[in-house]
């Protein structure tokens, strides 16, 4: 099922523009994550495709080219998970998850069949005649996505699926939600405001900043080529070099760095991975903190440049806080972007 969106906006009844003129494309069995931080519109975007919001006059949507626009929210057959799962507390697995197919009213059979084929595809025919209420979290997840996808949904909406879980939990089961989005092979578009879930979920990313869809693509052209401070800031966490650039140089209080480029109007911006502690680094720097984190150490800088640099650092030993270190970055590792761009 392939998903189409043309013009679509929202504006309250206060006033508020909750989300601009918005054009977006999601091809057949995609997965787009919808990033950005809380109030940015994504979560309104969502709603929208599955009809719990009315845009603005002039908006379009298309679910395999069939304009769904003003279809209400039972007639676009869509799957939802929500943050809270919204299971039902008095009935157990198989319960909840053939719900929805007794709504349709199918046949008694055809309601078992596909019961058990979702059971076995998440994993849950061990849990089936067991109550909601004494599952973990992550079973819990198992059953929402199972219940979704059950009567088989044109598109599987999530909003923020993983937000409720812990967070050691939330990580083990990044991987299970991108493994069993594959398995259904279904068009499915989640929110979410965690970086490293949109990445390792996502075929792409529409990353969502003040009701604007600021740039679109997979998450390793986000991460590589941001066209914005925002962009580079929210995937990777970007930090600027404030200085003064002549032609390919940026002078920095702590030395000059080479740049890859000329430079004129743009603004410098690196990550913490590629800062690297170098006795012949052309940049010097003050060491404020050191916090060991297993595989590598996090070290904290002044000096190198107006604000506090974070580099990681992979050795065996660290440099202790207050000692002098010099810094090397390549110049292929320095994203040059417009200056006018705000940051968060």
């Amino acid at each position: 099922m392939t998903l189409s969106l043309s013009n679509i906006a929202k504006t309250f009844p206060d006033g508020t523009r909750a989300l601009l003129p918005t054009d977006l494309e999601v091809g057949q069995g995609e997965v787009l994550s919808l990033l950005g931080p809380s109030g940015c519109g994504k979560t309104t975007l969502l709603r929208i495709i599955a009809g719990l919001e009315r845009a603005d006059a002039g908006a379009r949507i298309a679910f395999e080219g069939e304009d769904v626009t003003h279809l209400p929210v039972e007639r676009r057959k869509i799957g939802m998970v929500f943050q809270s799962y919204a299971l039902f507390p008095n009935m157990s697995v198989r319960g909840n998850i053939g719900y929805g197919l007794k709504m349709q009213k199918l046949p008694r059979a055809q309601i078992n069949a596909r019961v058990e084929e979702v059971m076995a595809l998440c994993r849950l025919e061990a849990f089936a005649g067991r109550a909601v209420t004494a599952l973990s979290g992550g079973q819990r997840q198992r059953v929402a996505l199972a219940r979704a996808i059950a009567p088989r949904p044109r598109i599987l909406l999530l909003d923020e699926p993983l937000s409720a879980l812990d967070a050691a939990l939330r990580g083990q089961l990044r991987d299970e939600l991108a493994l069993l989005l594959r398995q259904f092979a279904i068009t499915a578009i989640f929110v979410t405001h965690d970086q490293d879930e949109a990445m390792a979920i996502a075929d792409r990313v529409a990353v969502m900043r003040e009701g604007v869809v600021t740039q679109t693509g997979t998450p390793e052209a986000l991460y590589r080529n941001p066209q914005t401070a925002f962009v580079a800031q929210f995937i990777g966490d970007a930090m600027p070099l404030s200085g003064r650039i002549t032609e390919d140089q940026l002078h920095l209080p702590g030395g000059v760095l080479a740049l890859p480029s000329a430079a004129p109007g743009r603004q410098a911006y690196v990550r913490a991975e590629d800062i690297r502690l170098d006795p012949a680094g052309p940049l010097k720097a003050r060491v404020e903190t050191v916090t060991f984190l297993g595989t590598h150490y996090r070290i904290a800088l002044s000096e190198a440049a107006p604000g506090t640099l974070f580099a990681l650092h992979p050795g065996q030993s660290a440099p202790r806080p207050g000692d002098t270190v010099r810094l090397a970055i390549a110049p292929s590792a320095i994203l040059l972007l417009p200056s006018e761009e705000r940051t968060p």
